[in-house]
């Protein structure tokens, strides 16, 4: 039997069942037509089952999410839209530039919020059974719009993953966050007019804990010799505290106030490094990646008339080379420390790989990738 024969046989057999489930979940009759006609498409399970390459260097990265091309047009909406994001602002304590930062990332200010029918691409990828248990979740929830009136099948595209709008949220995080804040009675994400869309998003954040008036992080500057086994996510301590450790802001003014940050080196120790607070934490919860988070970051930054970052990004973060940072990865996932995807980018997981190692093997825990390591290690 023909490979897409079979493939289609089963999405079927996989779709009768869903079906069963969903109608005893309580999903009305005209949303389960609706997952009637959604339609195996191999494009999608293709794309999520291939392995994500790093294609781009954090500095790269940062360079694109903040390009003069992008700031540009975020001030252009924001020039655009002054009452609505007032509004917004006021009603949900989020900054402006943050929403329209995440908006510009998500899809270009609305130029590009994907194609994609959302029943059939979470269909297929429920099905596909790599994480069957997660976009069956959101297959649900995405049924569970259509039968609020939300908006139609037809209407209802995204990206390839499932994510919708004009910031691209998935169902779930709908159900539990959109709203309807130009009271036409739906909580349109999709339409044109992004007003829900940014609306949503705005109480997305709020309800995730975000402050008013506090950073997400700034660039700092650590002094000569700075213990780097003191920086991590994890190392939160006062600023005052961190001031008497000799760290100053990027420009070299003395840090102040009585905020709790932490300390992270996306590039290792000669490149930029921040001192992240809570709201960093809240912006992870839309895209875990700390790379997302610092490019909306610094566009919001950049929108709020906020400088560059001054530090440069360099070419072998960590002194090591790309071929390098992957093997060590690989090495300690083998010995079962979790480094991550040995994709080259040693982030948090890695590190904290890293000190689980060191803490085993009773040296000193550091969580600093280094050649020496990797020499220990082969």
């Amino acid at each position: 039997m023909p490979k897409a024969v079979m493939a289609n046989a089963g999405f079927e057999a996989w779709r009768a069942d869903f079906r069963a489930r969903a109608e005893a979940a309580g999903v009305p009759s005209d949303a389960l037509r609706a997952l009637d006609k959604a339609q195996f498409l191999p494009k999608v399970v293709a794309l999520d089952s291939a392995p994500a390459e790093t294609t781009r260097t954090l500095g790269d990265y940062i360079a694109s999410a903040a390009s003069p091309q992008r700031i540009k047009a975020g001030q252009v909406v924001m020039a655009r839209y002054p009452t609505l994001l007032g509004r917004i602002e006021k009603k949900y304590d989020v900054a402006r530039e943050v929403i329209v930062a995440i908006w510009g990332m998500e899809s270009s200010f609305g130029a590009v919020r994907g194609s994609a029918p959302v029943l059939s691409t979470l269909a297929s990828l429920a099905y596909d059974g790599r994480r069957r248990a997660l976009f069956e979740n959101e297959l649900l929830a995405a049924l569970k719009i259509l039968a609020a009136g939300d908006t139609t099948p037809a209407q209802m595209t995204g990206s390839y993953a499932g994510a919708m709008g004009h910031t691209q949220f998935m169902p779930s995080s709908f159900l539990s966050h959109a709203v309807d804040f130009n009271r036409d009675g739906r909580r349109d994400i999709w339409a044109d007019d992004p007003t829900d869309a940014l609306a949503s998003t705005a109480a997305y954040l709020r309800a995730k804990g975000w402050q008013k008036d506090q950073p997400w992080a700034y660039e700092v500057q650590l002094p000569k010799g700075f213990d780097l086994a003191r920086t991590g996510r994890v190392y939160a301590q006062r600023l005052r505290d961190w001031a008497r450790l000799g760290v100053t802001h990027a420009s070299g003014k003395k840090l102040s106030g009585s905020d709790a940050g932490a300390l992270i080196l996306p590039a290792g120790p000669t490149g930029p490094v921040f001192m992240v607070f809570d709201n960093f934490h809240v912006l992870k919860t839309y895209n875990y990646a700390d790379s997302y988070v610092i490019g909306v970051g610094h566009l919001s930054d950049r929108l709020a008339g906020g400088a560059p970052i001054i530090a440069k990004f360099p070419g072998n973060p960590w002194g090591m080379t790309t071929a390098e940072r992957q093997e060590l990865q690989k090495r300690l996932n083998a010995l079962g420390f979790k480094a991550g995807r040995p994709d080259g980018v040693i982030g948090e997981m890695g590190r904290a790989a890293i000190r689980s190692y060191e803490t085993a093997r009773g040296v000193p825990v550091t969580g600093v990738p280094s050649r020496d390591l990797l020499v220990a290690l082969r």
